[in-house]
C-alpha cells in the first residue's frame, strides 16, 4: 500500500511541475537565528516580510543603536521581488515581531511581544513581564504611532486584523492573569484606527488556551482559532474531546462572543490556520488523533493535516485528512474566490491552497524540511501536491507563510539553513498556470471605487510597460503615468467629488478604460 501511495504521489508531482515556474527568489541572509513570522500582501500586490532578527554590531553602529537582543525586522519587496525598504524597530531588550496587517490606507500595523522598557525606538515603559508592542506605519515604513499594552502578567502578541470600521482587533495570550481563568488565556483588544483602546476581554477555560490565528469576518467581527488544552469553565462552554483540541470562537464587531465550537479526537490536535470561504470558514492544523470525539477521519502516519469546512454558524460541512510523512506542519491556507457567473456580486470558492513543511524525526528523508503545497477543490479533495525547492535547497527549510495572489501566482516565505542558528529568510514567487486559469480577470479593475484618497488600477492582460491616464468627464487630461506593474497606485486626493475616466494603453497596443467615482 505504501508503494502504491508513493507512485500516485510521484505521478501527481510530475504532472504538476510542468504547470509551475519560479518567477523569482529573494534570499535575505543572516548569521544568527532569525525568525520569519509572516508575509503580508499589500493592496497593490507588494510584499511585507516580517520577523525578528539580531542585528550585527556594524548595523547597530550605523543606526546609532546598541542592543544585543532581537529586534522587529521588516523588509518590503515590490512585485518583482526587489527590495523597496528595510526597517528595524528596537527596544533595549528582546522584541519579537509576530503579526502584521496591511491597512486599507496603504500602510501597516505590526504587533509583537516586547521585553523592553522605554528606550531606543520604544516610547513607553514596560507594563511588567512581557508586553504587547504595536506600531502603525505608513507605506514607506515610517512610524505613525505606537502603543504598549500589558499588565503585571506576561502577554504575547499572536495576530492582528483590520476591521470594516478601519479599526483593529489584536489577539494574544496572557499567562497567569489575575483576570484570567487558567494557566494561559486569550487576550482580545479592540482599537480604533488611531490606536485608542475601545475594549479588552479575556477568554479561556480551566487550563491552557493559546490563540494561533485570527481573521476578519464579513460582518466586521473576527474568527479566532485556538489550540485548547482546557476543560469547561471560565468563558469556555464546550468540553475538549482529547489532549488538545481545535477551539473556534466567532466575535461580533464589538468583540463579544457570538458562538464557539470545539473539534478534536482523543489525542492531540493543534489548530494552525483559518480562512474565509464563500460558505463560511476553513480551519486546519495537525492531528495525532485516530477517529474519535467528533473527528471522523483517521491518521495515516505520524502527524497528519486535518482540515474542517464550517458554515457561518460554525457547523461542520466536511472534514478531510492529508499526509506527507513524518510530522506534517500546516502554516498557511489561501482560498481562490471568483465571482459567480449568475449572481455577479457573490464570491464563490473555487479551490483551496495549503502550505507547510514536514518536520523530520531523526534522519531527514528526501522531501523533509522542504516547503510543500497542497491544492484542493472546494470539497477538500486533493488535486495536486508539490515540494518547492526554488532556485536552491538547503538542509533545513521551514515554511512560515503562504499567500495566493489575485493573478494566480503564489508567494512562499520561510527560513532556510544549513545549520541551526543561521536561518536565512527565503521568499519564493511561483507562477502556476493551473491556478491562473481559475482566476477571473478583467482588462481593467479599479478599487476601492468610490475612492476617497488613493485608488489602485489593476491591469488584467500581460505587458511590459503601460500608460495610465486619468480624464475628467469633459475629456481633459488630469494625470498620466507609466507603469511596469500589474497594480498601480494613483492619488485622487486633489480631485473634486464626481466621475472620472481611467484609461490604459500597453506596449502591446491593448487598451481598456473604466469609470472612477470620487467620494
Amino acid at each position: 500500500m505504501r508503494k502504491l501511495y508513493m507512485s500516485a504521489f510521484m505521478i501527481c508531482t510530475i504532472l504538476g511541475l510542468s504547470a509551475q515556474e519560479v518567477l523569482w527568489q529573494k534570499d535575505i541572509k543572516s548569521s544568527t537565528q532569525d525568525f520569519l513570522s509572516q508575509v503580508t500582501t499589500t493592496i497593490d500586490q507588494q510584499y511585507l516580510i516580517t520577523g525578528s532578527s539580531i542585528r550585527s554590531s556594524k548595523l547597530q553602529t550605523e543606526a546609532g543603536k546598541q542592543n544585543n537582543g532581537y529586534d522587529f525586522h521588516l523588509v518590503k519587496l515590490n512585485q518583482q521581488g526587489e527590495e523597496v525598504w528595510e526597517k528595524y524597530f528596537s527596544g533595549n531588550n528582546h522584541d519579537y515581531l509576530s503579526a502584521s496587517v496591511a491597512t486599507q490606507e496603504g500602510g501597516f500595523l505590526i504587533a509583537g511581544t516586547s521585553y523592553s522598557g522605554k528606550g531606543l525606538d520604544k516610547k513607553d515603559e514596560s507594563k511588567g513581564g512581557s508586553d504587547l508592542w504595536l506600531i502603525r506605519l505608513n507605506e514607506f515604513g515610517d512610524e505613525l504611532w505606537q502603543k504598549t499594552l500589558g499588565s503585571a502578567s506576561d502577554e504575547e502578541a499572536r495576530s492582528v486584523i483590520q476591521t470594516t470600521d478601519l479599526g483593529f482587533f489584536l489577539a494574544g495570550n496572557v499567562q497567569n492573569s489575575a483576570k484570567g481563568y487558567g494557566s494561559k488565556d486569550i487576550l482580545i483588544v479592540k482599537l480604533d484606527k488611531d490606536g485608542k483602546e475601545l475594549s479588552q476581554s479575556i477568554l479561556g477555560g480551566k487550563g491552557l488556551d493559546e490563540v494561533e490565528k485570527m481573521i476578519p469576518t464579513k460582518d466586521g467581527g473576527a474568527l479566532l482559532g485556538i489550540y485548547s488544552r482546557s476543560t469547561i469553565g471560565g468563558s469556555k462552554k464546550t468540553e475538549n474531546f482529547g489532549e488538545g483540541d481545535y477551539w473556534v470562537i466567532k466575535l461580533d464587531k464589538t468583540g463579544k462572543t457570538e458562538w464557539e465550537k470545539s473539534f478534536g479526537g482523543k489525542a492531540d490536535d493543534h489548530l494552525r490556520t483559518l480562512a474565509l470561504t464563500s460558505s463560511g470558514y476553513l480551519i486546519g492544523g495537525e492531528s495525532r488523533s485516530e477517529r474519535s470525539g467528533n473527528k471522523s477521519v483517521g491518521i495515516e502516519e505520524g502527524t497528519d493535516l486535518w482540515l474542517i469546512s464550517l458554515n457561518e454558524r460554525g457547523e461542520e460541512i466536511w472534514q478531510k485528512s492529508y499526509n506527507f510523512g513524518n510530522r506534517d506542519i500546516l502554516m498557511g491556507t489561501s482560498v481562490i474566490q471568483s465571482q459567480d457567473s449568475i449572481a455577479k456580486n457573490q464570491d464563490v470558492t473555487k479551490g483551496i491552497l495549503l502550505g507547510g513543511y514536514t518536520q523530520a524525526k531523526g534522519r531527514i528523508e528526501a522531501d523533509d524540511e522542504t516547503f510543500w503545497m497542497l491544492y484542493l477543490n472546494t470539497d477538500g479533495n486533493e488535486q495536486w501536491r508539490k515540494h518547492i525547492k526554488g532556485e536552491s535547497r538547503k538542509r533545513e527549510e521551514r515554511l512560515s507563510d503562504i499567500k495566493l495572489n489575485r493573478d494566480g501566482s503564489i508567494i512562499l516565505a520561510g527560513t532556510s539553513a544549513e545549520e541551526l542558528g543561521k536561518e536565512n529568510w527565503k521568499i519564493v514567487k511561483l507562477g502556476d498556470k493551473q491556478l491562473d486559469q481559475l482566476i477571473e480577470k478583467q482588462d481593467i479593475k479599479i478599487y476601492p471605487n468610490p475612492v476617497s484618497d488613493y485608488a489602485y488600477v489593476e491591469i488584467g492582460f500581460d505587458f511590459k510597460e503601460a500608460d495610465i491616464t486619468l480624464y475628467d468627464m469633459g475629456g481633459r487630461q488630469l494625470q498620466s503615468l507609466k507603469t511596469k506593474n500589474k497594480i498601480t497606485k494613483i492619488n485622487t486626493q486633489n480631485l473634486i467629488q464626481g466621475a472620472y475616466l481611467v484609461t490604459i494603453k500597453t506596449d502591446t497596443n491593448k487598451t481598456a478604460s473604466a469609470k472612477l467615482i470620487k467620494k
